[in-house]
């Protein structure tokens, strides 16, 4: 390496891909499960919690409950839907990642995830080329280095 050329460290984005492996489609599958298991069980906690904070403003109301009561478990009731809203989205999301996953035929590449990486460049550089890399990886193990370093 030239002292004298003038160089800069910049940073690059590296797609990370893998190559569908049998293991790589149970540990992924697992994965997924595991968030589909955990949204399942954030689910049942939402609906105690609603149920017990309804039961909370009952107890400590007047009866017949008031309008402000009512007000009030209606908006208990309405955060308790909208958050379940929102895990039977992400949970429908790791369905269908899970079933997408299980069509993936073996050998074929997948994006798995990206990173930053430092690179320098230095006058003569072709500096999309030196933009464009990525690593693959099989089973975790890096197999490939695509790119200009």
């Amino acid at each position: 390496m030239d002292v004298s050329k003038p160089q800069l460290l910049l940073k690059r984005v590296v797609n990370v891909k893998a190559i569908v492996t049998p293991l790589w489609k149970e540990e992924v599958q697992q994965q997924l499960q595991a968030q589909i298991n955990q949204t399942d069980q954030q689910l049942q906690q939402l609906d105690i919690q609603g149920q017990r904070a309804v039961a909370e403003i009952q107890k400590q109301s007047l009866q017949p409950p008031g309008p402000q009561t009512l007000q009030q478990i209606e908006n208990i009731q309405f955060q308790v839907n909208q958050k379940k809203s929102e895990l039977l989205e992400q949970k429908n999301q790791s369905l269908q990642n899970l079933q997408q996953v299980q069509l993936l035929e073996l050998d074929q590449e997948v994006n798995q995830f990206q990173m930053e990486g430092f690179f320098r460049i230095e006058p003569g550089d072709n500096l999309i080329s030196k933009m464009q890399v990525e690593i693959v990886l099989r089973d975790g193990v890096v197999e490939e280095i695509r790119g200009d370093i």
